[in-house]
């Protein structure tokens, strides 16, 4: 979870993180430390039956929603592309999408991934990758110092 709150700083309005993976890897565990560094107050679960589960945030980056995504139970593009996220992120807001590969091909090169990477039992390598990573890559190099 301190991974993903550090990480938080580095989110801009409009940015759509997509988090892969495999099962177990830490990606709801991630998203839960992003809400609270983006100031959710409320409880985090993964949205993997609502698929998207909209949260209100307080923070200095004025992001005021986060948009949280879980694609695992999506069975075509197509229900991706009717989820809007795209336009979902326009105002004020970030979406992280968990199974996110499946998703890939929706958004295109204007998003950042963040792939879960299992070391052993409870170690985890995070890959950060994308057009917003190489964007932000110093911010990305202080995240990565912590």
């Amino acid at each position: 979870m301190d991974a993903g709150q550090a990480f938080a700083p580095v989110l801009r309005s409009g940015d759509i993180v997509l988090l892969t993976g495999a099962l177990g890897a830490g990606k709801t565990t991630f998203a839960k430390g992003v809400a609270k560094g983006l100031g959710v107050t409320e409880r985090v679960t993964s949205p993997t039956f609502t698929m998207v589960r909209e949260h209100h945030c307080a923070n200095a980056q004025g992001i005021a929603t986060l948009h949280h995504c879980d694609v695992y139970r999506v069975e075509t593009l197509d229900e991706v592309v009717d989820l809007a996220l795209g336009e979902l992120v326009e105002e004020s807001a970030v979406a992280l999408v968990e199974w996110g590969e499946l998703a890939a091909s929706v958004f295109g090169r204007d998003v950042m991934t963040v792939d879960f990477v299992v070391d052993d039992e409870d170690g985890r390598t995070l890959v950060v990758d994308g057009e917003l990573a190489s964007q932000r890559a110093g911010e990305l190099d202080r995240w990565a110092g912590r």
